[in-house]
This record gives C-alpha cells, structure tokens and sequence, in this order.
C-alpha cells in the first residue's frame, strides 16, 4: 500500500453500505453509518470513527473500493439520518458460506 496515496484520505468522511447475504443470495440485512477515515494500513485496513460516537470500525485496506461521492444528500435507510455531501462512498457485499451438512449417523 503507498502510505502517501493512504494518508490523502485521512479525515475524509466515508458513507458505508454493507448487504449481507446467505449462501443462496438471499437478503439478511443491509447496513449503512458513516464516519471520518481515521488511519489507514495493511494491518487494521481502512478505520473509521463512526459518526456520533466513539467506537471504530474496520474495512480491508482496499483503497480502490473508496469513490468519490458525488454532492447531495444521501438518507439512510434505517435512521432516516440526511448525509451532506460525504466525500467517499463504499459498499460491501458480505455472503456466508454454504452450511455444512452433517453427516448421516447409521
């Protein structure tokens, strides 16, 4: 990772969206926050401090998943809280894997 390039979006106010999905693509739930990216490097990945609150939180340090977002005001689906022009959009898919099937007792 160039620590340069990492370090020019310290402080920029990153807008989350993260799908969970089963292992047949199904919908479980889709989650959005926001915050200031805090640090960034190839242990923790991309932190940020959540918005209102003082807990963190933790993407992998791929800098090619950050956008560019473009002005206006984005709403959250879940609080209905309005986001003003946030600098970075990112989003998520997360699928669990296949269950593993027991095997059979005889």
């Amino acid at each position: 990772m160039d620590a340069e390039h990492a370090a020019s979006f310290i402080g920029k106010h990153l807008l989350i969206g993260i799908t969970y999905l089963d292992w047949q693509d199904n919908l479980i739930e889709q989650k959005q926050f926001h915050g200031n990216i805090d640090r960034i490097n190839e242990r923790e990945g991309i932190v940020i401090k959540l918005s209102d609150s003082s807990e963190e939180y933790s993407l992998p340090p791929d800098l090619n998943s950050l956008r560019p977002a473009e002005k206006g005001e984005y709403r959250l689906r879940s609080t209905g809280e309005i986001i003003i022009d946030p600098d970075f959009l990112t989003t998520w898919t997360i699928k669990k894997p296949k269950p593993e099937t027991e095997p059979s007792k005889s």
